[in-house]
């Protein structure tokens, strides 16, 4: 405890002093309107990037670690990275590396993920009671890929009591469950972790041992429980609204609440199925992981196991990933559902369209942009692993990075054993993930479009 104030105390006179020499040289107000005056791409990238770097610091304090530990910052750095991009990759197990508090922080840290950057202090400026401006409202419309800045506040609290809720109705039903194994306090703990996890679709778990939920395969109940939270927090807090105030009436819903819903249904049928029928494993395991695939990266087999035709499934469902306005990664269901409908269009000449409306060519154009971005971010990233992890198969490797880029955290169990480099590698994927590969590519962007025209001309095609 002595070890940790001498810490906290040099932090706290470190951060005092420079920020002394800041105030004094006015430097504050000059980063201020910088970072104000960039793209909100480019400040949410900050945001998530500060916050990310400040929790590998907290989790490097010693009342952060369990006695005898000895964490490296790059593992330390890659924690923090998963928990922020809610991910779940991890090289260290955390029940064995981390205190109470140290998990404490971890929890914090998917939190955030999960709500993310801007909503949450989007948050805490109307907990506060004060006017959210402009500039914030325009955060939030690009965090969330909002089509207009109405009703941000009113959406923001909504999210804040969605999460709430569904994370307090997860604790005390996992309770249910983990109470049967351990002591009162340690359930409550194991149990609140474990709802906050589930419903942020980030993977962690703190059971030990790097086991995930394999103890609990055959425990039908806590499975059911585990896949509702991945369900609602994977299907975005746009459908939940939508739900909401059409009172589940079919009809009503939105033409998303409506392509969100059946494909998300669809994905997790045939993704069952196909585990099933390549694998050795039980329907319960085999309708779990294919949930759990999408974004959550639980897991309750060894996935080393599988067969090659097993992993390739669970690729194609961690690439495809979770729903627009959700807390899971991926090219979204929305994404996969506009090709399809495009590609069904092509072969039968037919509009872009589904459930009587057809899909602007804005939208169309969107979704094959993200696609062939993600398609570059997996493939480069493959190929860099490829070389900085020659000991690795190629299989492995690629599953781990499309598990990385969906911010799923499903491992075939190369990741403790990584280098530094592929590790690095790694964390920059799941930022990217995390992100969106078309907002990263704004924000490296950033130009004006062109106005110029130019006359058409054919090429050939095929």
């Amino acid at each position: 405890m002595r070890t940790f104030l001498l810490y906290l105390y040099f932090y706290i006179l470190l951060i005092y002093n420079n920020v002394n020499i800041l105030i004094k040289g006015g430097e504050i107000l000059r980063i201020k309107k910088f970072v104000m005056s960039q793209s909100p791409a480019r400040i949410i990238a900050f945001g998530f990037a500060a916050t990310i770097i400040l929790g590998s610091l907290i989790l490097m304090l010693p009342i952060s670690l369990n006695d005898g530990v000895n964490l490296k910052y790059i593992d330390s750095l890659y924690t923090a990275t998963s928990a922020v991009c809610v991910t779940g990759l991890i090289t260290v197990d955390p029940a064995n590396t981390f205190t109470p508090f140290g998990r404490f922080i971890l929890a914090v840290l998917i939190q955030i993920g999960g709500l993310g950057i801007t909503s949450l202090g989007t948050g805490i400026i109307i907990a506060m009671g004060k006017r959210v401006n402009f500039k914030s409202r325009s955060l939030v419309k690009e965090a969330l890929n909002l089509n207009s800045g109405k009703g941000i506040v009113k959406f923001i609290k909504e999210i804040f009591f969605t999460t709430i809720s569904f994370e307090l109705i997860g604790t005390i039903l996992s309770f249910i469950a983990f109470s049967k194994d351990f002591s009162f306090s340690k359930a409550l703990g194991i149990s609140a972790f474990h709802s906050i996890a589930a419903f942020n679709n980030s993977g962690f778990d703190i059971l030990g041992n790097f086991q995930s939920l394999a103890a609990y395969k055959n425990n039908v109940y806590l499975n059911v429980v585990t896949c509702m939270l991945i369900i609602l927090g994977g299907i975005g807090f746009f459908v939940i609204k939508d739900i909401k105030t059409n009172k589940f009436k079919w009809k009503s819903l939105s033409m998303h609440s409506k392509v969100v819903i059946w494909v998300t249904i669809i994905l997790i049928i045939f993704g069952a199925v196909m585990i099933k029928l390549t694998n050795n494993i039980t329907w319960l395991g085999a309708l779990f992981n294919s949930v759990s695939a999408r974004t959550a990266g639980f897991s309750t087999f060894n996935l080393s196991n599988f067969s090659n035709a097993g992993i390739i499934v669970m690729i194609v469902l961690m690439f495809i990933g979770a729903s627009p306005g959700s807390t899971g990664g991926g090219i979204k269901t929305s994404t996969f559902f506009v090709l399809i409908t495009v590609f069904r269009g092509i072969v039968k000449n037919q509009p872009f369209g589904a459930f009587k409306r057809r899909i602007s060519n804005k939208i169309i154009m969107q979704a094959f942009n993200v696609v062939f971005l993600s398609l570059m971010v997996v493939v480069i990233g493959t190929l860099l692993l490829c070389v900085t992890a020659p000991e690795c198969t190629f299989i492995q490797i690629l599953f781990e990075v499309t598990s990385a880029f969906g911010t799923v955290g499903l491992s075939t169990g190369i990741t403790p054993y990584l280098n530094s480099i592929s590790k690095f590698i790694l964390i920059l994927i799941m930022f990217i993930g995390r992100l969106g590969a078309m907002t990263v590519a704004t924000m490296i962007a950033n130009k004006k479009p062109r106005t110029a025209v130019y006359s058409v001309e054919d090429i050939s095609i095929g």
